[in-house]
C-alpha cells in the first residue's frame, strides 16, 4: 500500500523534549518504519518549521517525510498553527493529487482538518488518531487551555466524517461515543515501542548509588505533573529525582518552568536532590532508564503516555498516575503502582515501600518487560493499523464501483 501520515505540528525529524515535541512524533515515527518494514511506501506530511528543511527527506527506508509550507518557516506554537490550516489543507490536497495514496492517516485534530478537507474530494479514505481530545484538555487545564475555540466542534466533525478513528487507549472509547462517533468505527490499538532500543540489557548511566533514584521525563509543562513529584520528596529521605525534558541543558537556566519548579525544590527544602537534564537524545534515553530505581509518570491526565512502556520494556517499575491510558498499560500492582494525581503522599508511600522491597522492585520489572514484549512491539502495533487501513481502502473501492 501507499500510506500518507499527515502530522502537521509533531514532525518525525523533530528533538523530543520541547514544548511541542513528545509522544506524537515519536508515534508517528515509528510507526512509518514499522509500516515500511512490513513492505509498504509511506510519506509523511509535516509543516515546515525551518527555512532550510528540504521539501523531502528520506527518513528511513520506505520513509519520506514531505514539508508543507504554511505559516512562517519557522517554530511556532502549536495553537498558532491554527490559523494557517487553510494554506496546509490546499498544499495537501496538491500532494495527495500528485502521489496518490491508498489511504490517509491523520495525527491530532488539526490535521484530521486538513487531511478530510484535503483528501476527501478525491475519494480518499481518512483514518484519524487524536493524541489528545479537546474536551479532556479543556477539563483539566480550564482557562489556561490555549487551544482554538473551534477545536471541540472540529473533533466531533472528525468523529463523524472520518472513514475510521483508532484510538490509543479504552478510556477515549467512551469520549468518542460522547462526540458522536459510529463504535462500529472505533478500534483501539495502542502506541508502541522499539524493543530494539529499549530492553533491560545495556549500558546503565552511572549514579552515586547512595541514593533511590526516581526518574521522570515529559515535557516541562504543569499538567505533566513534575511538580508534584517533587512534593513528594519532602516525605521521603535518601531519595533523589532525574528530571529529563524541556530544552537543551545549557539553556534551562532561562527556562521559566524550570524556575518555577526550581522555587518548588526549595520551598519543600528537596531542591539538592532534584536534578534538571534538560533534553536527553533518543539514543541515550535507555541508559538513562536503565539507571533508575523506579521512573515516575503521573500526569493530571494522559491520553496513552509512552514514558512508561519505556521503562517497563527496560524492566524498571513505574508509579503512575491512574489516569487515561495509563490504567491500560500500567496494571497497578503487577507492573507498577498507580497513584491519584496530584497526590504527593500517595507517590512517597509508593516509593517507601519499592524501596524497602527490592524482590517486589525486580518482580514488577520483570512482569512490565513482559507485557510490553506480548502487546506494545511496533511490528504488532503496525500490524493492527495496516488491518485497518486494508478495510478503509476495500470499502472506498466498492462505493467508488458502486457509485455510493
Amino acid at each position: 500500500m501507499k500510506i500518507a501520515l499527515v502530522s502537521e505540528h509533531a514532525s518525525p525529524l523533530a528533538a523530543l523534549g520541547s514544548v511541542d515535541a513528545g509522544g506524537q512524533n515519536v508515534h508517528v515515527a515509528a510507526l512509518a518504519g514499522a509500516l515500511a518494514k512490513l513492505g509498504h511506501g509511506v510519506i509523511v506530511y509535516t509543516r515546515r518549521d525551518c527555512a532550510t528543511l528540504p521539501a523531502l527527506v528520506h527518513a528511513a527506508p520506505g520513509v519520506d517525510v514531505r514539508h508543507i509550507d504554511a505559516g512562517p518557516p519557522e517554530p511556532i506554537p502549536k495553537d498558532a498553527i491554527y490559523q494557517h490550516l487553510d494554506t496546509f489543507a490546499a498544499s495537501l490536497r496538491r500532494a495527495l493529487e500528485a502521489d496518490c495514496p491508498d489511504v490517509v492517516h491523520s495525527h491530532f485534530w488539526m490535521s484530521g482538518v486538513a487531511s478530510l478537507a484535503a483528501a476527501r474530494p478525491l475519494g480518499l479514505p481518512v483514518v484519524h488518531t487524536y493524541h489528545a481530545l479537546g474536551v479532556e484538555k479543556l477539563r483539566h487545564q480550564g482557562a489556561a487551555d490555549t487551544s482554538p475555540s473551534a477545536r471541540i466542534y472540529e473533533e466531533r466533525r472528525i468523529a463523524r466524517e472520518a472513514s475510521r478513528v483508532v484510538a490509543t487507549a479504552s478510556h477515549e472509547l467512551f469520549e468518542l461515543a460522547r462526540m458522536g462517533a459510529n463504535p462500529r468505527a472505533v478500534r483501539v490499538i495502542p502506541c508502541g515501542v522499539d524493543l530494539r532500543r529499549f530492553s533491560p540489557e545495556g549500558p546503565r548511566e552511572a549514579s552515586d548509588g547512595q541514593r533511590f533514584r526516581l526518574l521522570t521525563i515529559s515535557r516541562l509543562v504543569p499538567r505533566k505533573g513534575v511538580q508534584t513529584v517533587i512534593e513528594s520528596l519532602a516525605g521521603l529521605r535518601c531519595v533523589e529525582l532525574v528530571v529529563a525534558g524541556g530544552g537543551d541543558r545549557a539553556d534551562l537556566a532561562h527556562d521559566p518552568e524550570v524556575a518555577r519548579l526550581r522555587a518548588v525544590a526549595a520551598a519543600h527544602g528537596v531542591a539538592e536532590r532534584v536534578h534538571f537534564r534538560g533534553r536527553v537524545e533518543r539514543d541515550h534515553l535507555p541508559a538513562l532508564i536503565r539507571s533508575a530505581d523506579a521512573v515516575v509518570c503521573v500526569p493530571w491526565y494522559e491520553p496513552f503516555g509512552i514514558v512508561p512502556l519505556e521503562a517497563m520494556a527496560c524492566g524498571v517499575p513505574v508509579v503512575a498516575s491512574s489516569v487515561g491510558g495509563l490504567v491500560d498499560t500500567v496494571v497497578d500492582g503487577v507492573t507498577g503502582i498507580h497513584v491519584a494525581p496530584r497526590a504527593p503522599r500517595q507517590i512517597a508511600r509508593a516509593v517507601e515501600l519499592l524501596r524497602g522491597d527490592p524482590d517486589l522492585r525486580r518482580a514488577l520489572g520483570r512482569a512490565g518487560y513482559g507485557r510490553v514484549r506480548a502487546r506494545y512491539a511496533w511490528e504488532r502495533v503496525a500490524a493492527e493499523t495496516l488491518d485497518v487501513y486494508r478495510g478503509v481502502a476495500r470499502r472506498a473501492e466498492d462505493e467508488l464501483a458502486t457509485g455510493s
